[in-house]
């Protein structure tokens, strides 16, 4: 954890230090209130300690009719028995963006089961949820791909890394998905400073399970709080973070942040928490009281982590059964990438030998479990597979 201390007391007896903490603050709405009860049934109970990350007056409106087509391509990704709630958005017919730990949670949780998420697109105007493919055969997983499993909420924070892909069982889509744009930051700001940036979201405290336009977005480097060489420490790979002012609440995570571009709008990134800073009082290496937090700003993961990765994803073809699985993973084990249990199921391990194997083979690297990279294995494809020649002259007959 980076900080900086700021000073020694007593308390109790005891030397205290005051120390400023980071850490980002997850602006989904997983742990508390169940599934939206549109398709849960009955009444969505209030939750508690929503957390809101509101700057000056709250800019949140309802979507305007000018943006019904933006509205068409969002909705809920949720899971019940997860007690998680996010916002994600079109970006192919069966395709969705979020953020990553509303599936995977962050560093040290339990992760929910990606077969008990439903997308329900424009939610609070439609009735139909969608569940992810492979949902039916345990192969749920496979059809997620993430900037990572495990996330840190502690510095060097993961916010960069926090995206997600799921391909539904079957295009709910109908309206299409929304254009990604790779801008670099210093433009995106230069983009909020016109007026041209803001953000559609479901919000837990305004107007619960509508959407809501949030405009005017500020983005910036350096904050009053916080400066960009003290923010940059706190976070892994900082070029491609968006500290940005849109306003939200819980449930906004995986929302997209968009651009007025010439042909409409663009998603430009993907929102996933709040940055704070805690004052915190540090008794024998542990936390005795927290101080003070102080919002500094939202953040979001700007495309240029993930376009690229969106286009491998749309044309992998997908393995279908625990037994392709199962013959995958002893490839693999037969090189050495896979230690773990040959039992037919995609999981961190099993990603992590397949981004191996798609290294060594100067591949794109995706961690996918794909009917190609299945047939190349298979096919004894790559080097490690190819005889060594033997030195010396050929004999002549």
């Amino acid at each position: 954890m980076h900080g900086q201390r700021r000073g020694w007391g007593k308390g109790g007896g005891i030397r205290c230090a005051a120390v400023l903490a980071a850490a980002l603050v997850a602006a989904s709405g997983a742990g508390s209130a169940g599934p939206p009860a549109r398709i849960g049934g009955g009444q969505a109970p209030a939750a508690a300690a929503i957390p809101v990350a509101v700057f000056g007056r709250d800019d949140r409106v309802p979507v305007p009719a000018g943006l019904r087509e933006v509205q068409e391509k969002i909705g809920l990704l949720f899971s019940a028995r997860g007690r998680t709630v996010c916002t994600a958005f079109c970006v192919g017919r069966d395709i969705v963006a979020t953020a990553g730990h509303c599936l995977h949670r962050i560093a040290g949780e339990r992760p929910p089961h990606a077969a008990d998420f439903t997308f329900a697109r424009n939610f609070d105007a439609l009735r139909d949820p969608v569940r992810i493919a492979g949902h039916a055969s345990g192969a749920a997983s496979q059809h997620v791909m993430s900037g990572a499993t495990s996330l840190s909420v502690r510095p060097p924070i993961d916010a960069t890394r926090d995206w997600a892909f799921v391909r539904l069982a079957r295009p709910a889509c109908t309206k299409g998905g929304l254009p990604v744009r790779v801008l670099p930051v210093e433009q995106i700001v230069s983009e909020a400073a016109a007026g041209r940036v803001f953000q559609i979201a479901y919000h837990r405290d305004y107007s619960p399970w509508k959407l809501a336009l949030s405009r005017p977005c500020g983005v910036a480097r350096s904050f009053e709080a916080a400066d960009w060489s003290r923010i940059a420490r706190d976070f892994s790979a900082p070029d491609t973070l968006i500290l940005h002012t849109c306003d939200t609440g819980g449930a906004s995570s995986g929302s997209p942040l968009l651009l007025d571009g010439p042909d409409g709008p663009e998603v430009i990134g993907i929102n996933v928490g709040t940055y704070v800073h805690s004052r915190v009082l540090m008794q024998k290496g542990k936390v005795a009281r927290r101080l003070k937090a102080d919002t500094i700003a939202n953040t979001a993961v700007a495309s240029a982590a993930f376009a690229d990765k969106l286009d491998a994803f749309r044309r992998a073809a997908i393995l279908g059964s625990p037994a392709q699985v199962r013959e995958l993973q002893a490839l693999l084990a037969g090189r050495g990438l896979f230690a773990g249990k040959a039992d037919g199921t995609y999981g961190p391990e099993l990603r992590s030998a397949i981004e191996a194997y798609e290294k060594a083979e100067g591949l794109p690297v995706t961690g996918l479990a794909s009917e190609a990279i299945l047939k190349r294995l298979g096919a004894g494809g790559g080097a490690a597979d190819r005889a060594p020649r033997k030195a010396g002259r050929r004999a002549r007959s």
